[in-house]
């Protein structure tokens, strides 16, 4: 049995950022640049290792909060003023899981103004130095023309930094960007496509050691950048998680399977993120072009994952509830002999979730109709019949886990939009 289960966090950051920018090709390698960027102005601010780290793993996530790809999109102004309530939504989604908590901090302030040195307090809070960072960082990220060559955008850039800094910026950060950016490489390596290479050789974030509950912790925080996108997802992947984990008890699967399985059910979403919602809120039928987005969120789940090695087995479960027995699923056309049980398990519970609860196109159907929806697809060979019988058995007992999961979701959620206001 398991106990913990190792996490590189800057490989697994890395990764969630790459998807949160791939919902728009003008994002791409945004949350990268701004934490490079921020990285660079630390660094020449002498700033503690522990500190600069701590910025990195903000600037790769700041953006988190902002849910829509219309508000990601605004971001990219450099007059934007509306930032706080991404800002804010950002911390409360991340402060859950303790290893990220003083990156939260700093993205909770990342788009308050410097306003004189009025910025330093911020509703009554202080507002940490590595915010101000990541505010100037963001501002420059997005002043760079990515059709255009950058060493010839440089003094542009320079002089609307100048003219912002007192109101804006803190002057002193603006000091230390101004000498960074007369060196080439500075530039260069923000649009370079090696950019990782950048982060491993520059910032030492220590592998950490999850145990069940941390590892819980971590998933969570996940789940919730996921279905808090939205009122319509906000209970999606508690209800498959523990609906996943209770088939999984009745089909004889050990304790570390049933609780691998319940992780999955959390993470197995992860894609997408890489999803605009106003795609997932969609009333009407998708388009070709926005279903095909759709079939690709599993893919996306598969490679951020990847990269922990320790969550192999949760990856092949959350990773393939898209795949069918007869190889007609996506992304990997797989087969029944390549699915390994707890992945069979994650499909069914995904179906029967999907179907039981309300959707922004249709009501939540009854136990009977999902039960011969799930029969027609087991006799069709896209199901396992097994599982299937299982539920069809004990729909009423594994409604009652999933209708349990999800209200308790959705009391986290109603508790989650008191916080950010």
């Amino acid at each position: 049995m398991k106990h913990q289960y190792r996490l590189k966090l800057f490989d697994f950051l890395s990764c969630l950022s790459d998807i949160l920018d791939w919902i728009s090709p003008m994002l791409n390698d945004h949350h990268k640049q701004v934490a490079l960027i921020a990285l660079r102005i630390a660094d020449a601010l002498d700033l503690p290792i522990v500190q600069q780290n701590e910025i990195v793993c903000a600037g790769i996530l700041h953006d988190i909060g902002a849910i829509s790809l219309a508000e990601r999109m605004e971001t990219l102004k450099f007059e934007y003023t509306t930032g706080q309530t991404h800002a804010e939504i950002g911390y409360h989604l991340i402060k859950i899981f303790e290893p990220m908590r003083k990156a939260a901090e700093l993205i909770r302030f990342h788009h308050v103004f410097w306003d004189q040195g009025q910025g330093r307090i911020h509703k009554g809070m202080q507002v940490p130095i590595g915010s101000r960072i990541l505010e100037l960082a963001d501002r420059v990220a997005l002043l760079i023309d990515r059709k255009k060559v950058v060493l010839s955008q440089t003094d542009g850039i320079k002089a609307r930094i100048a003219e912002a800094s007192g109101s804006m910026f803190e002057p002193q950060l603006v000091d230390a960007f101004m000498v960074l950016a007369e060196k080439e490489y500075f530039w260069l390596d923000i649009v370079s496509p090696l950019i990782n290479r950048q982060f491993k050789g520059n910032v030492r974030l220590d592998t950490i050691y999850l145990n069940k509950a941390e590892l819980l912790s971590f998933a969570s925080l996940i789940r919730r950048m996921i279905d808090f996108r939205s009122p319509f997802t906000a209970t999606h992947s508690s209800g498959v998680s523990a609906t996943a984990e209770h088939i999984g008890k009745l089909a004889s699967m050990d304790e570390n399977e049933c609780f691998e399985l319940k992780v999955a059910g959390y993470l197995h979403d992860l894609g997408k993120l890489a999803i605009p919602t106003e795609i997932l809120e969609k009333s009407g039928k998708l388009t070709d072009d926005e279903f095909n987005q759709m079939r690709a969120h599993t893919f996306y789940t598969f490679r951020a994952l990847e990269a922990i090695e320790d969550l192999t087995m949760i990856n092949q479960y959350g990773s393939y509830h898209h795949e069918r027995l007869d190889g007609s699923g996506y992304p990997f056309k797989l087969e029944r002999r390549q699915l390994p049980l707890g992945s069979r398990v994650l499909a069914v519970a995904d179906i029967f979730t999907g179907l039981t609860e309300n959707r922004p196109y249709r009501k939540g159907m009854s136990n009977e109709q999902t039960i011969l929806i799930l029969c027609k697809m087991a006799e069709n060979n896209k199901l396992d019949k097994e599982i299937v019988e299982l539920v069809k058995k004990h729909h009423e007992e594994i409604n009652q886990v999933r209708i349990k999961a999800q209200e308790n979701s959705r009391i986290e959620y109603q508790v989650f939009l008191e916080n950010i206001g």
